[in-house]
């Protein structure tokens, strides 16, 4: 905990007092000022109390309660005068509590908003490797303990210190320094005792987190991949290991709660022996005359007003805790550095032409084993390079590189001429558009996931970019046309309707660089070639890279680059390399064999289908 206390601060005081942000100061100012006059005010309840006391106490000595009218006003006077001053006290506290709030709220909002935008910076490596469900526990608890611990600091903690040293400051004053001794011994031994505990059941607390966060992981895994729980009937190993997980939850709690038991016990016998010592003082100064009837019960007024706040101070304490424990996590994903940064004052990428070249480039996921050994092509302005081979040739990892996921280990990778390092990271992802063999979905709208291409983009636009990807006829088949939700990652929609709505999403965008990543592998021959017609509208007029699997979708490509185990094997076009008979005519060769035999077995289930229905 030690490195989440040293950052506390620094991460929450320039919320609480930000420099930007005056009208926020003056805030703060305000609650202070009515957290002082709350509590000023509050010491003077049990003196309005003695005050009617005394009186009445004065009174009864010497017989005047059936006869003096003007005594019973004196008595009254003082009631109310308790009253109001108990009605002022906490009128003082919640307007506090309001004026403060919009400091509170717009802290949590801020550092959420950090926190997420820190997320989104992160490199792909550290999102590959997260575990969702586990993540979004972490963000969730953290936002939730940064609410605790300001509520319980700006509205608890800060206004009960402030109390207890007035009351102290009273006692001393009234009754002398014995009174206000066994205050601070008490206070004293309450804070100690309410810190080794809390400590020590601090532990369990980690527990039930990590429990908690190891249950909603495999909840989130097994409803994410629904289906596959479905094709293997493992229905009862999934909810084996969630109650696993769950199991171990109940035991951290049981015992996080057991131990709660002992600290309550703790804190009433402390504040109960206090409260002994200091009642015994007044009773025997009422004896020797040196204390009035008043000033006893004045002593128990102030000692139970300041109990009072000061047991719920441990409960504070215990929440605080809590609350730190739940941030740590938080905390810790905005101590992961950036692994890929801008460089300091790094310009915007010009395109103009969109010239494409990588030279010498060498680049590795673990040092212990290089993915791209030396990797130099040129994709001229406007024109259309093809990649392929077997899988794990490093095919893909061109894009990522393109779009500086990661950052190269040697070598350069320049669009007209600028090297993508030197560039801002979101003027060069403008400037690219991408089709993905897996295109994820949000889980919205049609429209909204088209319209993620340009956020601005008017509905004639999206529109027209549903139509140049075929996606027009779908749309106008739909209920809701448009407005029709896709469902979580776009399940809803076929492989080839989710494709065709990347498809539109990239030319909304409208970039100088397109990139298609195996955008047609994980369809079927029929609908790959419905697809193929609006790739090659999407790349009109731009440079496009194509990495592809299938080789009968880049035959037209102005050059055909062949990967293998991560360095250039063969490059040419097709015919020309087909003539060599090399791999990329071994893989061809391969291809057809397979694509005949599809065809052939889709064209026997046709004529059985003809069949039955004749």
């Amino acid at each position: 905990m030690t490195d989440l206390k040293k950052s506390l601060p620094s991460l929450l005081i320039p919320r609480l007092w930000p420099a930007d942000r005056p009208d926020l100061r003056r805030r703060v100012v305000i609650a202070f000022g009515f957290l002082l006059l709350a509590k000023l005010v509050n010491v003077t309840v049990p003196y309005f109390f003695k005050q009617a006391v005394d009186l009445l106490d004065r009174g009864m000595n010497a017989n005047q309660l059936a006869i003096g009218t003007g005594f019973i006003a004196s008595v009254l006077g003082m009631v109310l005068a308790y009253g109001i001053a108990r009605m002022l006290a906490q009128g003082f506290g919640e307007l506090r509590d309001a004026v403060f709030a919009k400091v509170a709220q717009a802290a949590i909002r801020n550092l959420a908003l950090e926190t997420f935008n820190h997320l989104h910076a992160l490199s792909l490596r550290f999102h590959l490797e997260r575990q969702t469900g586990g993540l979004s526990r972490v963000i969730e608890r953290g936002t939730k303990g940064i609410q605790f611990v300001l509520q319980f600091m700006t509205f608890n903690i800060v206004p009960t210190l402030v109390e207890i040293g007035l009351v102290g400051g009273v006692l001393w004053w009234l009754y002398g320094w014995t009174f206000a001794a066994i205050t601070v011994v008490t206070i004293g031994g309450y804070i100690f005792y309410t810190l080794a505990i809390t400590e020590w059941r601090t532990k369990y607390r980690r527990q039930m987190n990590d429990e908690d966060q190891r249950a909603n992981t495999r909840a989130v895994d097994s409803l994410l991949n629904y289906e596959t729980v479905k094709y293997f009937t493992n229905e009862a190993h999934e909810a084996h290991r969630f109650d696993d997980a769950m199991m171990r939850y109940e035991k951290a709690a049981v015992k996080s709660q057991t131990s709660l038991a002992y600290l309550n016990l703790g804190q009433g016998a402390i504040i109960a022996i206090g409260l002994i010592g200091v009642m015994s003082l007044a009773v025997l100064g009422v004896r020797d005359g040196s204390m009035t009837l008043g000033d006893l019960v004045m002593v128990n007024a102030y000692l139970i007003q300041l109990y009072l706040p000061l047991n719920f101070l441990g409960f504070a304490y215990r929440e605080i805790k809590q609350g730190l424990v739940d941030m740590e996590a938080m905390f810790k994903l905005l101590d992961v550095s950036q692994e890929v940064q801008d460089r300091p004052d790094a310009p915007a990428l010009l395109v103009e032409r969109g010239e494409v070249v990588f030279e010498d480039v060498r680049f590795a996921y673990d040092p212990r084993r290089e993915i791209l050994a030396g990797v130099s092509f040129r994709i001229q302005p406007g024109r259309k390079v093809a990649v392929v081979g077997a899988s794990g040739a490093g095919k893909s990892t061109l894009s990522r590189l393109l779009y500086r996921f990661y950052d190269i280990g040697s070598g350069s990778i320049r669009i007209d001429g600028q090297d993508i390092r030197e560039v801002s990271q979101a003027s060069l992802r403008r400037c690219i558009g991408i089709v993905p063999q897996d295109t994820v979905l949000f889980n919205d709208t049609i429209l909204y996931n088209i319209r993620y291409g340009r956020v601005e983009a008017s509905d004639a636009d999206v529109a027209e970019a549903a139509r140049l990807a075929q996606l027009d006829h779908l749309i106008a088949r739909l209920p809701d046309g448009m407005q029709t939700m896709v469902g979580e990652r776009g399940l809803k929609l076929s492989g080839g309707e989710k494709q065709r709505v990347a498809i539109a999403r990239a030319l909304l965008k409208n970039p100088k660089i397109m990139v298609f990543d195996e955008a047609t592998s994980a369809l079927d021959t029929h609908t790959e070639r419905e697809i193929q017609s609006a790739l090659s509208r999407a790349a009109e007029g731009c440079t496009t890279l194509v990495i592809a699997h299938r080789l009968s979708t880049v035959v037209d490509a102005d050059e055909i680059i062949v990967f293998d185990q991560g360095r250039i094997a063969e490059r040419g076009r097709h015919h020309a390399l087909l003539a060599q008979g090399g791999l990329y005519a071994a893989l061809w060769q391969k291809q057809q064999e397979a694509r005949a035999l599809e065809e052939q077995a889709e064209g026997e289930t046709v004529s059985v289908l003809s069949a039955a229905g004749d």
